[in-house]
């Protein structure tokens, strides 16, 4: 990048203050793929200041120039748009890597050390942003290390931060566990649980399609809306992550935390202001109020699935039983659908129904608000034997944009109706922004704003709904798995349990 002053006026928005930021398990994917080509973006909008730094620490016995050449040989493969060799070079200058044990409390010191050196060279002013991209069982024991060795120590006057990946537990009770230990050693304020959904686009759109529009929010309750659906389907299986997969199965890798940020934010009362605890006071209140399922309800309004062997665009899948590290007679869920209500005046008779799975017949994410249908009395002596209800679409993936469908007459010269939609596309209105999920997220979080990331009551809250769900599944092992092909929509219980309702899902 060319050399930029702090000060400069970027591209957009507030250039982060000084800082290093420490990745732990910085020799995995998730660096090379996501988090330097996020930091690179960012670089690209000067949205970075000239005094930061990033330090990866790893178990793998790699110096600083072997950690740059491993990360400069595949980034521009994780870029997207033309890559600019200046830009990374002003990136990888500033790139240090340390090896060590996460629990070996000396690796904490020579970090300490690390830093004090790093400072000095770059002015950092002595801010840390810590992010842990490590398996869930560090997540404690660094937090307490960093404590111990001053890290975490905002006395000063810098400020000291932690992102914790998801999963954050695995059940209600490891997750109030982890929030115990955490809090134990760092300020609320200090924690940052990140959910990479909340870095789309389309998702942190919601809030200003709905509160800063002002045709929608005054329908956007039970009086206008039939119900809510919430698709997240992929097309993959689990390639290589069967061991972890077949341990916390679809309902705990998806459910407590991408589809309940989503299901907030569809569903939250106007906050009294954008102020990150506002916000999420608001969602907060909408996950305390998804009506809990007693254990007749998880056997009636939940399914669970799992893929078998089919084919998918052109390629072939094998039974999720076959895949590398998944146990043979494996009942881990690779699909879940739930009926779910919240109790609310807002919502209140208004069902949200989730569907997530993997090797589905489509990659998509997104969320259909369905309107209820218009009385008929206008029409009763017309041709029109029904009217369709309004649907607005909210695509978050692949494609990010929103759709609205109406009706229309059709041209001619009897009266007949049919369904058109309006469609705003984002790359097509805005341009294409290069972007992993990440930007927004890292971004904020170097600026200290904590909107777009969980708090502790709203991941207990979480797990709090699918409690009886795991509680049930597991007294119950599921019968007849395999029981959908790889590339159709799933098992053929989920249709069911919206046809009893008189509905069906929304046809991608």
């Amino acid at each position: 990048m060319p050399k930029q002053e702090h000060g400069t006026a970027p591209a957009s928005g507030t250039v982060v203050p000084p800082c290093v930021l420490v990745i732990f398990g910085a020799a995995g994917d998730l660096t090379k793929r996501k988090l330097i080509p996020a930091l690179y973006n960012l670089a690209r909008e000067k949205l970075l200041p000239n005094e930061f730094a990033v330090l990866g620490v790893a178990r793998a016995e790699l110096d600083h120039e072997t950690f740059r050449r491993q990360l400069a040989l595949e980034i521009s493969g994780f870029v997207s748009g033309t890559f600019d060799p200046k830009l990374w070079a002003w990136l990888e200058e500033r790139i240090y890597y340390m090896p060590g044990e996460f629990n070996d409390a000396g690796v904490f010191e020579r970090i300490s050390a690390e830093l004090a050196k790093i400072e000095t060279r770059h002015h950092t002013k002595g801010n840390l942003l810590f992010y842990l991209a490590t398996a869930p069982d560090f997540f404690a024991p660094i937090a307490k290390s960093l404590r111990d060795a001053g890290l975490s120590d905002e006395s000063k006057g810098h400020w000291r931060r932690v992102i914790v990946e998801k999963p954050f537990g695995r059940d209600l009770v490891s997750a109030k566990a982890l929030n115990i230990s955490l809090q134990s050693v760092l300020a609320e304020k200090q924690i940052y649980r990140i959910d990479h959904y909340l870095g789309k686009e389309t998702v942190q759109n919601i809030l200003v399609f709905r509160f800063a529009n002002g045709i929608f929010e005054p329908i956007w309750n039970r009086r206008y809306v039939d119900h809510v659906q919430i698709t997240v389907a992929e097309t993959l299986g689990v390639e290589k992550r069967g061991g972890y997969y077949d341990r916390a199965g679809c309902l705990r890798d998806m459910v407590p935390n991408h589809i309940f940020q989503l299901i907030s934010l569809v569903g939250m009362e106007p906050p009294i202001s954008f102020e990150a605890d506002a916000v999420r006071d608001e969602q907060s209140k909408v996950l305390r109020a998804i009506h809990p399922l007693a254990p007749e309800d998880v056997l009636t309004d939940t399914v669970r699935g799992q893929y078998g062997a089919g084919g998918i665009n052109g390629r072939t899948l094998t039974n999720y039983r076959n895949e590398p590290d998944v146990n043979p007679q494996s009942h881990t869920e690779t699909y879940v659908a739930m009926k779910l209500a919240i109790d609310s005046w807002r919502w209140n008779g208004v069902p949200f129904y989730l569907r997530v799975g993997k090797a589905l017949a489509e990659r998509t994410t997104e969320i259909t608000i369905k309107f209820r249908r218009p009385p008929l009395v206008l029409f009763r002596n017309t041709n029109i034997s029904e009217l369709a209800p309004n649907q607005l679409v909210i695509s978050v993936q692949p494609k990010e944009g929103i759709s609205l469908s109406f009706g229309a007459k059709i041209p001619g010269a009897t009266l007949k109706v049919g369904g058109v939609d309006m469609d705003f596309d984002y790359a097509k209105h805005f341009g294409s922004t290069p972007a992993t999920g990440y930007e927004r997220l890292m971004y904020d979080a170097m600026l200290g704003d904590q909107t777009l990331f969980q708090r502790a009551d709203m991941v207990e809250a979480g797990w709090a709904v699918v409690a009886p769900v795991l509680d049930v599944w597991q007294a119950l092992p599921a019968r007849g798995f395999p029981n959908y092909p790889a590339g159709t929509w799933g098992p053929r219980d989920a249709d069911l349990l919206l046809e009893r309702d008189g509905r069906a899902w929304r046809a991608s």
